[in-house]
């Protein structure tokens, strides 16, 4: 860690800390860890970004995106599921998952185009170095 990162000195503001430790629910923060740590795979957040984009695919498609197996993409789908993230609706013999709400798009739309940004940035900074 670099020491301009770190403060040189200790200085506490009791009383901003007794408001944040009041108001930040331990439990939530585990489940949206959680949340988070499920976001933290590459397969899966390809398949939220097509979500995001098509509004709705079926196990086979985000199979064939994958270029995963069946059994594998549902493994991810079914996470994904258990933390709220997607909802799924059969259709005959085909399974079609969507995003669970707005909530969940706006995160994926958010994270990209966070990611946009710095991308960007880094682009421009290394152009100055040039």
């Amino acid at each position: 860690m670099k020491r301009e990162e770190v403060c040189e000195v200790t200085c506490v503001d009791e009383e901003k800390v007794a408001r944040l430790q009041a108001s930040i629910d331990d439990d939530k923060m585990d489940r949206m860890a959680v949340m988070f740590k499920g976001l933290a795979d590459k397969s899966r957040m390809k398949v939220l970004q097509a979500l995001a984009s098509e509004g709705e695919i079926c196990v086979c498609d985000a199979s064939h995106l994958l270029g995963a197996s069946t059994a594998s993409t549902s493994h991810h789908l079914r996470y994904l599921r258990k933390l709220g993230l997607v909802k799924y609706r059969k259709e005959g013999k085909l399974v079609y998952y969507s995003l669970e709400d707005s909530h969940v798009e706006d995160m994926i739309k958010l994270a990209g185009a966070h990611q946009q940004e710095i991308t960007d940035r880094e682009t421009e900074e290394s152009v100055m170095e040039a």
